[in-house]
């Protein structure tokens, strides 16, 4: 046996038989450098004398290379990297303690040799770049578990967040049990306005979903999105803000195709709100960057709806102009102006460019047409809404 490690033997079990005072101090100093140790939360102050004991009886054993029954030395120190994650304990605090915890080791050791012989005495570097390069590997081992687990705790956290989302679009929001578990899980209050944001996928890689998150949280709305069939659905936590901002900031921050919801006030409502976003996004046309919300498209997704009560409104309503010929595309187009300027011919002949009365004989044809009196309520009802059902993006 060489005599430096005969000294580090004779060393480590000088201060293994008297670990009392030594753990005291390297607890006091540990919580005079940080508030978190110090306060009791999350690790105890038991808990940490007991770390401490544990570490410092192995790191005294590996510097003198003398038998411990504790383990072996990289499985104790992962252990408590995993501890200190599953506590929530951050990272640089524990790493801090540890370097604490060699200098306290250091100081100790120095102590002892300034009374050993100056022979001895000589072999003071070798024996600190000992000590220093067992706190690293007990460090290095205890950092690699803790971000270990600590990738293990978030996937779960996001995977059981991302169960209680699609729980809530399922519709079993309607059990307390797991509305409160949804509102826990996902930070967010059970009462509180809230849309549902449907946006469709189009050209975009299906691996690679769309993420309108980053774009609402810089408009200060919190929001929560999950990829589903051809479509990225979002959960949006509208709360005191104007409504409006939603709708603005996925047109012009997004530009991608979307359907909102109306606004309700309860998580368990998310179900409710997914099926009404769809219906807004079913409105607009595939391949634009349109943002539709249901409450402004409310006769689109009517229509939408219920196809077969559209091409019968069609038919009843304006059969005779589409069968017109190639007067069809100006009488459609003077129709639906002169419905949205109140079936008002000189508004209607400012809006197409045209003579009062050319918008009075177009009206006059499409009455002929349809076999509708261009007075008629109903028939100006009825052709309101069959143009909408021909063209959904009027």
């Amino acid at each position: 046996m060489n005599d430096e490690l005969a000294l580090r033997r004779e060393l480590a079990a000088t201060l293994l038989d008297d670990l009392d005072p030594l753990i005291g101090d390297l607890a006091a100093d540990i919580c005079a450098h940080s508030t978190r140790y110090a306060s009791g939360r999350p690790v105890t102050h038991e808990d940490l004398r007991l770390t401490l004991r544990g570490n410092m009886e192995l790191a005294l054993n590996e510097f003198g290379q003398l038998p411990s029954r504790e383990g072996r030395f990289e499985d104790v120190a992962a252990g408590n990297g995993r501890l200190r994650a599953e506590q929530g304990m951050p990272l640089a605090t524990v790493l801090r303690a540890y370097r604490r915890g060699g200098r306290v080791l250091w100081q100790a050791m120095a102590d002892w040799m300034r009374d050993r012989p100056p022979a001895q005495q000589r072999m003071v570097g070798d024996m600190a770049g000992v000590v220093w390069e067992t706190i690293d590997r007990f460090s290095s081992a205890m950092a690699d578990a803790y971000r270990l687990r600590t990738l293990e705790l978030e996937h779960r956290e996001a995977s059981r967040r991302g169960a209680l989302f699609e729980a809530l679009l399922d519709g079993r929001g309607g059990d307390p049990a797991v509305a409160a578990a949804a509102a826990t899980a996902l930070g967010v209050p059970r009462y509180e306005r809230y849309a549902v944001v449907v946006v469709a996928q189009d050209a975009q890689d299906p691996a690679a979903p769309v993420d309108p998150a980053p774009a609402l949280d810089a408009a200060g709305l919190w929001s929560l999105w999950r990829p589903r069939a051809e479509t990225v659905a979002g959960l949006v936590r509208v709360g005191t803000a104007d409504p409006a901002l939603l709708t603005d900031t996925l047109r012009h921050k997004v530009g991608l195709r979307a359907g909102i919801s109306p606004l309700f006030g309860e998580l368990a409502l998310a179900d409710q709100g997914l099926r009404l976003a769809q219906r807004a996004l079913a409105t607009l046309p595939e391949g634009g960057g349109q943002v539709a919300d249901l409450d402004e498209r409310l006769v689109h997704a009517a229509l939408g709806a219920e196809p077969e009560i559209a091409d019968r409104l069609v038919l009843r309503y304006l059969d005779g102009v589409l069968r017109s010929g190639s007067e069809r595309p100006d009488l459609l187009r003077t129709l639906r102006v002169w419905l949205d300027s109140g079936c008002s011919a000189s508004r209607t002949a400012t809006q197409l460019f045209c003579h009062r009365n050319t918008v009075l004989n177009r009206i006059s044809r499409v009455a002929e047409l349809t076999g509708w009196p261009a007075d008629s309520g109903e028939a100006r009802l009825g052709w309101a809404l069959a143009l909408r059902a021909v063209d959904p993006a009027l």
